[in-house]
């Protein structure tokens, strides 16, 4: 995605700080004591540390409506939830593939691509409370505790390594390593604090085990090179759907409230206009070449290599994994800053540059070396590093290119190449590129789903996506008024 690059990051590798004071804790859902390695106060203090990674990778959606939608129904959650003197922080990140995660300290964040797959407000509801069932279980400080989340890779900054296959897999994967897996045992109890979430505060528990479902039936595996999707980070036992509806059923007799909201109009119309897929306007991949039309930069990438778009970076890298283009934005002013402070900051031993030009822009090429040493082993190695600082604009944009001192060779004619390529983007046509939209429609006649899709000129090849999109067969049945999501341009 790449977007927002006026405001510089560069993140370096995190660190869970590893508590020295093991304790006994009140477990606040069970009520039993249980051995935790972090107090509440450094749970919280972690979550604050999380929260502006996340942000910075993923991106925060740009609609203020949502945004204050999710928050005050977390906020309304936490008061009736285990731990209602937590504050609750909901965040819609933009990213398009379909999930939601918890992080320590109550920080909860659902994607754009789940919010446009919800139909209803109960749906939303019940996936906001499982995610806060992880938080008020404490599941995720147990879980973190366990993994330690040893140096997580952020992507962000490190050109770095000795077993580039790895890194490489890293950099594709972004923050896979701060999804937290949990147990079976943990998402049971996530299911079941959901239910109870979404029961106390008058929704249809029911909804959530549809949702359940819905990601079934999308046989959703990880995207490819991308963010886990929720059923990949979600272990999905084969009685969920049946437990959570039996559940739901019990909390609907125990709290007696009469009719319980579902609200599917209302949130049809709330993310009416949502984006859906890929955003083009933080950049876009097309015949192996990226456009970005905001900052009106593009570049070739070579041909096999796997590209993957950040709000951070540009990642490419071959399918061997020994070789990697990192593209960012320069921190710094001017060409000379942005080479002595990358020198510094990546320990690099400069060993030539020279000032050149990149299709009309100045540009400063260098060639450097890297030393690094294995912590496990104590060995060290050398990598190759091939840079192009270029200036665009009032911005300094930087290419790495790198590789191990044995492999950089093969590499560095393609690297060159790739780097090489970045020039002004003046065609209109890429410029002007929109995003696909969700667009709720209302039924005029009745029929089935299909011939209301054909009535809206829904492409036929598209049919069976935008029917899972609204949770029904082709041949369901739909009245005139009924509300139903299509996409749009």
């Amino acid at each position: 995605m790449m977007k927002k690059l006026s405001i510089p990051v560069v993140l370096v590798l995190f660190t869970a700080t590893v508590l020295l004071v093991i304790s006994c804790a009140v477990n606040p859902v069970t009520g039993k004591k249980q051995i935790m390695l972090m107090s509440e106060q450094q749970e919280i203090a972690l979550g604050v540390s999380y929260d502006p990674q996340v942000l910075a990778t993923f991106g925060v959606y740009n609609d203020n409506n949502l945004q204050s939608f999710v928050q005050a129904k977390g906020n309304e959650m936490g008061k009736i939830s285990h731990r209602p003197n937590l504050a609750y922080h909901v965040k819609v990140v933009d990213s398009p593939v379909v999930n939601a995660f918890a992080v320590p300290g109550g920080y909860i964040y659902l994607t754009r691509g789940i919010l446009a797959q919800l139909n209803s407000e109960a749906e939303l509801i019940g996936v906001l409370a499982h995610e806060m069932g992880h938080i008020t279980a404490r599941h995720t400080v147990a879980t973190q505790s366990k993994q330690q989340l040893a140096p997580i890779a952020l992507i962000g900054g490190m050109i770095a390594s000795d077993k580039f296959a790895q890194y490489a897999q890293y950099a594709m994967q972004g923050l896979e390593l701060l999804f937290l897996s949990f147990s079976r045992d943990d998402e049971r109890q996530a299911d079941a604090l959901g239910v109870e979430y979404s029961s106390k505060l008058g929704y249809d528990a029911h909804k959530m085990a549809e949702f359940f479902k819905v990601l079934k039936k999308m046989s959703l595996a990880e995207s490819e090179g991308g963010i886990p999707t929720f059923l990949s980070t979600h272990p999905d036992p084969g009685d969920r759907y049946n437990d959570v509806n039996r559940q739901a059923a019990e909390w609907q007799t125990r709290l007696n409230l009469g009719a319980y909201k579902v609200n599917q109009d209302q949130y049809l119309q709330m993310i009416n206009g949502i984006i859906y897929g890929d955003d083009p306007r933080q950049g876009y991949v097309e015949n192996n070449v990226f456009y970005h039309p905001e900052l009106k930069f593009k570049f070739g990438y070579p041909m096999g290599w796997k590209l993957e778009n950040s709000p951070l970076q540009v990642t490419m890298s071959p399918s061997d994994g020994k070789a990697l283009i990192l593209f960012m934005l320069s921190d710094q002013k001017t060409l000379e800053a942005a080479v002595d402070t990358t020198m510094a900051r990546y320990g690099l031993t400069p060993t030539g540059s020279r000032r050149t030009t990149v299709n009309g822009l100045q540009a400063i090429m260098t060639q450097a070396k890297q030393v690094y040493q294995n912590q496990s082993t104590g060995a060290t190695s050398t990598n190759l590093v091939l840079s192009y600082f270029i200036s665009h604009g009032s911005l300094i944009y930087v290419f790495h290119g790198v590789s191990t001192e044995a492999d950089f060779n093969t590499y560095a004619t393609t690297m060159n190449t790739a780097m090489s390529t970045f020039s002004n983007l003046t065609e209109a046509s890429k410029i002007n590129v929109q995003p696909k939209r969700i667009k709720v429609v209302k039924v005029a006649r009745a029929g089935t789903v299909a011939d209301a899709f054909n009535y809206f000129r829904v492409p036929q090849a598209q049919h069976a996506e935008f029917a899972l999109l609204n949770d029904l067969e082709l041949n369901d049945k739909v009245e005139v008024g009924k509300l139903l999501k299509i996409v749009s341009q």
